[in-house]
């Protein structure tokens, strides 16, 4: 146990051309070296465990070699290279920002560089987290920075680029680090687990990727854990027990299930999960991730997007010809609501068990915008046993949600569309006809959530008059002011006071073809009408059953007085009354705020 190095350490790059996923930084380092472009103070900048500090080294030790190799490596034989190794270097320095960020120490190492390199071309300064430095510290370290001297060399590393001032980064040399490549990573993990003799799959490997979310750092720490909790053997059930990750079997279980409309199923699935200790968060964000890979698989082009293993791709471009994309984003759109409202839900766990049930009624959804509930469909229609008891629930009870009486997808069957029976459905009980229009699910994915969700009232005996599968019901003006003033009270009550004041101050005026003129006394009410049209019109259309109302709004008159709304006006309105005030204003150089 003594000589134990984590993975971390152990192999960590000593040239640049073992600098993982980093390239583009690598190159352009060898080139300035090569053709001897050295800047004179470099900032290296990125997320945690890119390789920033790596590079930083390499750069360092590179730039002072006694025998650069014909690949502008370093050549670790060297006695410039050996005393970086070992520590005792009197060439290059690091200072760690994050304990040492004061003006005192920015001035000894201010003294330091004054001194001229003992061994070496150049005298090289790797200063990490540098963006905790504080702002004395920064202003202390500028003059240097500008202008070094010509041995001296800055290297900059930070995580937190935006906390550095302007000024400083306007002196350096700017390399931006990127996250690290699942592939790469996993690639890489699979050449440390070979050299160290430890069994491995492709498929555990990319897992520790993809937690690692780009830190290589991570990554290699999460390695050394499951090669000591599985002996030697990082495999996919080892590396999923032991980080607490979501299997990918649960998702793919989960949507065969959501497809056969199976929502028992569904629910026994999320209970295991929560028994495992799981966050229904968590979970509902990852089964809208998996959504979102299936939608990926159905392209060929779109495939590479998947950063998973040969296996798991595979997975996803089987059970992706088996779902059509409109359940798809249909499910998803459910999931992303959920994942919204979650947090603020008193009752977590049944916010994600509605979505899981609302995705497997998904088909029914679809048919119920397509045909509306109370009219049969020509041709051929779902029959189920034993009886039509969910279909009536369904067309008399829509605000309880269709999902309340489930129909299993095994006991379906398709038959020709028969009469439908009296006792089945009475004129009594006749629900409001809808018409929800034509719906082509290769361009317009139904909002399921007003489907779900939507109050149906009970029709009255004179069915309302129809423009374009719209309702477009005549109504009087006592009807419009009834409705006008009840809505006005609404937003009273919510405090929304400017709106209030708009809608009572003049009476609204009823124009024909259902347009109503609203009175604005000046540009600030017109803006608030303008903004609060939509929620205005949905309340209205909704309460005198026609689409066809509109608003407009109808300036004031000239002529006719109006109540002073501006500070200015207030004031010239006060001034008009008593011509002293106006007086005292300019007598004492008075502002009107």
């Amino acid at each position: 146990m003594d000589n134990f190095i984590v993975s971390a350490r152990k192999y960590r790059p000593a040239t640049f051309d073992t600098v993982v996923g980093q390239q583009h930084i690598t190159v352009t380092l060898k080139n300035a070296i090569k053709n001897k472009q050295l800047a004179q103070a470099f900032l290296f900048c990125g997320p945690r465990g890119v390789g920033k500090t790596t590079c930083a080294r390499i750069l360092a030790k590179t730039i002072n070699c006694e025998h650069l190799t014909d690949h502008i490596e370093a050549c670790g034989q060297c006695d410039s290279c050996k005393s970086f190794q070992n520590g005792n270097s009197f060439s290059i320095h690091e200072l760690d920002a994050a304990s040492n960020n004061s003006v005192d120490d920015i001035r000894n190492l201010i003294d330091q560089v004054r001194i001229p390199p003992q061994t070496g071309k150049y005298k090289i300064y790797i200063i990490d987290e540098v963006h905790m430095l504080s702002q004395q510290a920064f202003n202390a370290f500028l003059k240097t920075l500008e202008e070094p001297p010509s041995y001296a060399i800055f290297i900059l590393a930070t995580t937190e680029k935006h906390k550095i001032l302007p000024t400083i980064l306007s002196r350096c040399q700017i390399f931006d680090f990127n996250r690290i490549k699942v592939a790469d990573m996993a690639s890489h993990l699979a050449a440390i687990a070979t050299k160290e003799g430890v069994a491995h799959d492709a498929d555990g490997l990319h897992i520790i990727a993809q937690k690692a979310d780009g830190g290589l750092r991570d990554a290699l720490s999460m390695f050394d854990q499951i090669v000591s909790f599985s002996n030697k053997a990082v495999n996919y059930q080892a590396v999923i027990d032991n980080l607490n990750i979501l299997d990918y079997d649960y998702y793919f279980r989960l949507t065969d299930a959501i497809i056969n409309e199976d929502s028992a199923s569904a629910l026994l699935i999320l209970d295991e999960l929560l028994a495992h200790g799981f966050d229904g968060n968590h979970f509902i964000g990852g089964l809208g991730a998996h959504f979102r890979d299936l939608l990926v698989a159905k392209e060929p082009a779109t495939l590479k997007l998947l950063d998973t293993s040969d296996t798991i791709r595979q997975r996803y471009l089987q059970q992706s010809q088996e779902v059509s994309a409109g359940l798809l984003l249909s499910a998803l759109n459910i999931a992303n609501q959920c994942e919204i409202n979650y947090r603020t839900s008193k009752n977590q766990r049944l916010q994600v068990e509605l979505a899981l049930l609302k995705m497997c009624h998904i088909a029914a959804a679809v048919q119920l915008a397509k045909h509306g509930i109370a009219e049969p469909v020509q041709g051929q229609v779902e029959k189920k046993k034993p009886n039509e008891s969910a279909i009536v629930a369904i067309a008399a009870t829509p605000s309880e949600h269709i999902i309340n009486n489930p129909i299993k997808h095994e006991e379906r069957e398709t038959a020709p569309i028969e009469a439908v029976s009296s006792p089945v459905l009475t004129t009594a009980d006749k629900p409001k006809t809808r018409s929800w229009g034509e719906v082509k699910l290769g361009n317009v994915i139904p909002d399921l959530n007003k489907i779900f969700d939507e109050k149906q009232e009970d029709t009255e005996p004179d069915e309302p008059k129809l423009l374009n599968g719209e309702e477009r019901e005549p109504f009087s003006h006592d009807d419009l002011l009834r409705e006008w003033h009840a809505f006005a009270n609404q937003l009273k009550a919510g405090n929304k006071i400017n709106l209030f004041t708009l809608m009572t101050a003049n009476a609204p005026q009823l124009l024909p073809d259902f347009q109503i003129g609203v009175v604005v006394e000046n540009p600030i009410q017109q803006d608030l009408l303008s903004t609060s049209k939509i929620d205005i019109l949905n309340e209205l259309r909704r309460k005198l059953r026609n689409f066809s109302i509109d608003i407009i709004p109808i300036q004031l008159a000239k002529d006719v007085a109006r109540k002073p709304y501006t500070a200015q006006e207030k004031y010239q309105a006060m001034a008009a009354k008593n011509p002293a005030l106006d007086m005292l204003r300019k007598e004492f150089n008075l502002g009107l705020e």
